[in-house]
This record gives C-alpha cells, sequence and structure tokens, in this order.
C-alpha cells in the first residue's frame, strides 16, 4: 500500500467494507479481510483531484454482486403484492430506482427503498417514496451470503422465516432464510444436493416438500425435507415427465410445429450439424451421442415447477416446452397427496397464450392475495436480441366450483381495472384497442423499421430511428376524435452494442449503472394545437413499458411520441405504440367460424373475415362452460396445437373491435 492507504486503520477498513456489503457487525473472517484488503487497494488507488471517480468505480464493482440479488428479490417480492404495484402511478415510476443509490461525494451505496439504521446510511441519499410505502416491502439492504449468480430464484414463507433458494446445475445448492427480510442477515442451510428451478411448499400440516427440474430428459422430481435442516427426509420421487407424442402443448417449436425425434434421428439430426460446420463426423465419441439425444431430440424441457393447494387437491404446475417459443406456457398435474402420484388435469394447457401483442406464458407462480382473488404470473417471450429474452405478465386465475384450476388470458395484455376487493376473474376489458395499424408518420427511419412496426401488435417488431439524437419522434393518427384513456410506450432494445464494465458469469452480467428513457408524450384533436399528455422529459427512471392513464378520458385524433434518451446512446425503438380507449361506433357482429380438427393434438379455426371487427379471440375447453384457453389473432385463420389427445374440446370465437366485444356461438370440435 501506498503512504495514503497505510494511514487508514483497520476499522475503517471494516467499516468500508461493510458499507458495500452489508455485513453485520462480527469481526471479519479471514477471507473477508483479504477482500477488504483487496477493495481498499482499488479505492484508494488513485486519491487526487479524480478521487470522487475513482471511488464511484470501485463501488460499482464491489456490489456488482449486491446489486444481481437486489434485482431477483425485489422481483420475488414485487409479485407477491399485485394489486399494489397496478394501483400507485407513484410507484410505478419509483419501481426501476430501487436497486442502487450512490453517493458519488463518498462511494456510499444503498440497495432498497428506505436506510434501515441511520449510522449505516448517513451520507446515503433517500429516494422519494409514495406515502404510506415508506419500508413496506423492500430490503433496505442485502447481505452478501445469497448466491447471486444463481438463477430461476424461489422464496416462501415457512413459519418465522423467509427462505431463498435458487438454481445451480451440476452443484450442490444451499437454502437461505430470514426473520427479517427488509434487514437480515440471512443463516446459510448446507445444501446436501444439486437443483434447479426450485420451488418450497409448506402443506397446511406443517410438512415441507420441495419440487424441482429443468430438462428435456429428467422428470420434475419432489422430495420432503426436515424444516430445520432442509435434509431430505424421503427419496427423490419422480413425478411429471414430458409426454408430447400425446400432450400438443408440450410440442416444441413455433406453434408447436416440431414432433420429437428419436434417438437415432436426434444422432442425425447431430452429424448433419457437425457437417455444415465442417467437422467430422464419422465415429461420434459416447459423449456426443449423449449429448445429440438430448439437445437435438425435439423434446420439450419440463421445468419450473409450482406447488398450490386447494380445498385437499394438490396442483403441480410445471412450464414447457421451452422460453423460447411463443407457445411456451404451465401445464398443471392433480394429485390427492403432495408427492403423487398425479395425474393430468382436465384443464391444460393451465397458462397458454400463444396470440396477442406479448406471447407466451410460461414458468409461473400462482398466488391469492388478501381480498381472496387468485393470480398467476409468468415469463412471455420476445426472444429477438437472444433466445432467453422475456417479461413478466400476470393474469386473473382461480379455482371454478368443481375445483378446476383456470387462468384468464383472453385480453391478456390489455388493461385491466384492479380493485381493493374480491373481484370477478372473468370481468370484461372496460377500454378498448384504438391504436391498432392506425397510419403512423415518423421523424426518420432505417429501413424495415419503419413506423408502422409500431400499431401491428407484436413485441417482435419495432420502429427504430435513423439517429440516436435526442428529438426524434413518432406520431399516429387515430383516423377520427376518440375517447383516451390510457397509452402503452413499448421501447425495444436492437442490437446494443455497449462495452460492460465489472464481472460477470457466462453470459449473465447485471449493469448496475443507472440509466434513464425520457420522452415526451404530446396529443391533439385538430393536427395543430398540442397538448402535453404525459412529460417524462426529466425523468431518473427507465421504464421500458411505461403506462399513461387518464380516467376519465382525452379527446384526442393525433399523438407524438418525442424521445430524448434511451439506455445506450441506442436509437430509439418502439414495438408499441398502444392506445386503448372508447371508439365511436357500435360492437362488431357475431362471428362465423368452422373449427375442424386436423389432427389427434391439433385443430383449425376458419373465419369469415368481417369488416365490423379489428380482431378474434378463439376459446376453447373441455366442456361448454370451461372455454379456458384463449389465442388472440388479427387473422381469420389460425391453428392451435396445444390439445391433448383423446379429449373432448369445445370451441367458441369471440370479435372485438374499438367498441366493445360479441360473443360468438359455442360448439364441439368436429
Amino acid at each position: 500500500m501506498n503512504e495514503k492507504n497505510q494511514q487508514v486503520s483497520d476499522e475503517q477498513i471494516d467499516a468500508l467494507i461493510r458499507s458495500g456489503l452489508w455485513q453485520d457487525e462480527q469481526p471479519l473472517t479471514a477471507d473477508e479481510e483479504k477482500l477488504a484488503d483487496a477493495a481498499f487497494a482499488r479505492a484508494m488507488a488513485k486519491i487526487d483531484r479524480k478521487e470522487k471517480q475513482q471511488k464511484r468505480r470501485t463501488v460499482l464493482h464491489m456490489l456488482d454482486r449486491v446489486v444481481r440479488v437486489a434485482a431477483c428479490l425485489i422481483v420475488a417480492v414485487g409479485i407477491a403484492f399485485p394489486i399494489a404495484l397496478a394501483n400507485s402511478e407513484a410507484f410505478r415510476e419509483q419501481i426501476l430506482q430501487l436497486v442502487l443509490s450512490i453517493n458519488p461525494e463518498t462511494g456510499m451505496a444503498h440497495v432498497g427503498m428506505q436506510p434501515a439504521k441511520e449510522e449505516q446510511t448517513a451520507n446515503v441519499p433517500r429516494m422519494d417514496v409514495p406515502d404510506g410505502w415508506e419500508g413496506l416491502f423492500f430490503p433496505t439492504f442485502l447481505p452478501d451470503s445469497l448466491p447471486l449468480y444463481d438463477y430461476a430464484p424461489d422464496v416462501r414463507v415457512v413459519g418465522d422465516y423467509v427462505y431463498f433458494s435458487a438454481s445451480r446445475r451440476g452443484t450442490i445448492c444451499d437454502f437461505y432464510r430470514t426473520k427479517d427480510i427488509l434487514n437480515g442477515p440471512f443463516e446459510r442451510i448446507p445444501g446436501t444436493f444439486d437443483f434447479w428451478d426450485p420451488n418450497l411448499f409448506l402443506d397446511d400440516d406443517g410438512k415441507l416438500y420441495f419440487y424441482w427440474g429443468c430438462n428435456n430428459v429428467t422428470p420434475i422430481w419432489g422430495v420432503e425435507l426436515d424444516k430445520e435442516t432442509m435434509v431430505p427426509k424421503t427419496e427423490r420421487i419422480e413425478l411429471i415427465y414430458g409426454n408430447p407424442e400425446r400432450i400438443g402443448y408440450e410440442r416444441v417449436g413455433e406453434n408447436h410445429s416440431k414432433m420429437p425425434l428419436s434417438e437415432e434421428e436426434a444422432v442425425e439430426k447431430f452429424k448433419e450439424f457437425l457437417k455444415a460446420q465442417g467437422k467430422p463426423v464419422d465415429e461420434l465419441t459416447e459423449e456426443q451421442i449423449g449429448f445429440a439425444k438430448i439437445m437435438f431430440s425435439q423434446r420439450p424441457f419440463i421445468e419450473g415447477a409450482w406447488m398450490t393447494k386447494h380445498d385437499g387437491t394438490y396442483y403441480l404446475q410445471y412450464a414447457g416446452p421451452g422460453t423460447e417459443y411463443n407457445v411456451y406456457g404451465d401445464g398443471v398435474y392433480e394429485s390427492d397427496s403432495p408427492l403423487g402420484p398425479f395425474r393430468l388435469a382436465k384443464n391444460n394447457p393451465y397458462s397458454y397464450k400463444p396470440g396477442g401483442f406479448l406471447r407466451g406464458a410460461g414458468h409461473g407462480s400462482t398466488m391469492e392475495d388478501r381480498y381472496g382473488n387468485w393470480w398467476h404470473t409468468a415469463t412471455m417471450q420476445i426472444s429477438k436480441n437472444h433466445d432467453m429474452e422475456r417479461r413478466v405478465g400476470i393474469w386473473r386465475a382461480g379455482f371454478d366450483k368443481d375445483g378446476v384450476l383456470f387462468c384468464n388470458q383472453q385480453f391478456g395484455d390489455w388493461p385491466m381495472a384492479v380493485e381493493q376487493a374480491k373481484e370477478d376473474p372473468w370481468a370484461k376489458p372496460e377500454w378498448y384497442l384504438l391504436s391498432y395499424q392506425k397510419a403512423m408518420t415518423a421523424s426518420s427511419s432505417e429501413e424495415g423499421r419503419e413506423p408502422s412496426f409500431a400499431t401491428d401488435e407484436n413485441i417482435q417488431t419495432w420502429w427504430r430511428a435513423a439517429g440516436n439524437q435526442p428529438g426524434e419522434w413518432i406520431s399516429m393518427d387515430l383516423g377520427e376524435v376518440k375517447d383516451v384513456r390510457a397509452v402503452q410506450i413499448n421501447f425495444a432494445d436492437d442490437k446494443i452494442d455497449a462495452p460492460l464494465p465489472g464481472e460477470r458469469q457466462g453470459e449473465r452480467y447485471i449493469d448496475p449503472s443507472q440509466h434513464k428513457t425520457r420522452w415526451l408524450l404530446e396529443a391533439s384533436a385538430d393536427g395543430t394545437n398540442y397538448f402535453v399528455l404525459a412529460d417524462k422529459s426529466d425523468a431518473e427512471t427507465n421504464l421500458p413499458h411505461d403506462f399513461i392513464v387518464k380516467e376519465e378520458g382525452v379527446q384526442i385524433r393525433y399523438l407524438k411520441l418525442t424521445v430524448f434518451e434511451v439506455p445506450y446512446n441506442q436509437n430509439p425503438c418502439i414495438s408499441g405504440l398502444r392506445v386503448f380507449g372508447l371508439g365511436n361506433g357500435e360492437k362488431p357482429s357475431a362471428p362465423q367460424y368452422q373449427a375442424e380438427r386436423t389432427g389427434t393434438m391439433d385443430m383449425r379455426i376458419t373465419i369469415e373475415p368481417q369488416t365490423d371487427a379489428v380482431g378474434y379471440n378463439v376459446l376453447w375447453g373441455f366442456a361448454p362452460d370451461k372455454l379456458y384457453h384463449s389465442c388472440m389473432t388479427f387473422t381469420p385463420e389460425q391453428n392451435i396445437g396445444a390439445l391433448v389427445e383423446g379429449e373432448t374440446v369445445y370451441v367458441r370465437v369471440d370479435a372485438f373491435n374499438e367498441n366493445g366485444i360479441t360473443e360468438g356461438s359455442v360448439r364441439p370440435l368436429a
């Protein structure tokens, strides 16, 4: 160390590290001391005119792991309070400010909405928090004991503890628990086996069960655990295997386009792949053959277990066939016992959204709120920059009078009203889509990224400006003055080329720096006199899917979105400028359609085109009054490959436009 470094005491070093890693007041271990020395050396290496900048960089690097955990826990905890999230505009604006706040004067950092102890965060700036929200749900700091690069985390309350676990394929996975989710500390419970996509479940008799699995060869496993040691009390039990030969929604590919291959076919497909790469294919090793049987088999990944118990029945939910497909969804099995045997439920797939603006609805969680409403949250596909690129959706769910678990996704990416009360899970939308295929103009556009892509109801396509200077804009003409109640602005990422500092693990990286998305939304009734509908030109947030609500309605025809700043200085990209409200006409007429089976697991719906309809919702189920599956389409023909072999199917087609929804007739599938 240099002379300045030597003037700093050991106590000061400990304080510096604890300020970044939020350790408790126990003495540092030998490993922690080593870390402290390294961090201190980095922080104090250049104390000169660039001192503030250097300290900030050091803390960012040091807190890289902490930020990743913050992101995981914020998602996990936030999902548990969907109603609050939906009802607080101020909170929505603050949500992405939660992860990290840094004081450039001191280099101190703070995770969360509210500092827990003044002495720990005396020089740390506080964030603005909506009245009544301060300290309610989010941790003020996060211990460094949690596994920060492990994926697909699970959080459960068991007795007085909150338990945390996450995936680490091929390596023993630990459990962590705390009695104070806000402040910690988290106690590590050494694991005894490896797992992936974990789910912990506490039965009402006090017994603790654990479910896991993420593979296209192995099953979803289950085991009973000791609540104190987390050591298995039973042998692991095979609960669910994929069966794409008779379960249509488990087939891989866009719209379930691929059937599974035999082992021999998979090996031949692998040889074709190797040949295309210019590699020898004459003699494959046993390892290569095993790899081919897994990765080239076109068999589904069965993953993302989640257990729910209702009226004595155990509902084991699972995801498949793969995150990267529009048909990624959740199926469900039922049993009278937490470890089976399980039977395939009649209502399958339970969560399924192959159409609409944002597609896919798999790897989910089912929860009940304080008012007795059930909710299902799951991941949704983008898969343009990376196969695993996705977002999180949430929908109403529940159990019908016969104990059938359902999820309502009929208009699953439209606005829904949420009340602090018991609600009807089948309530229809109050506002309708006004922006589909409306006339668009822009300040500039790249070829193949024209402004019309912002109104095609497809998150996988977008307008991209030709430049990245502040002031690029995109404008919409609704055709006539409409009663507008909400606008959703969806920014897209398009080939971001940004060097990322700090550490990463494989392809996993979380950027701890603060980014901003800034824009101005203006509106006009006549195209001449514009007024501000929403102004985020000075926003400190980064909201890629922002939502502006005007509950009383605004009479407008034209909208203009001007973009001033987006992360990484990329060209502005808008995948959806979506407008909702009330049109000026009548609801569409009842649709006329044909429904025919085209295979044991497939059907085709052919709709007679209607000039008074914008689009259609195809509904189906195993009984006339249980049409729990849906697919939104804007074309008159829709193929659906999600049927279960041998099951009876009933179908209905509804039409919608800017003025309402008209139900069609129910008929059995021929």
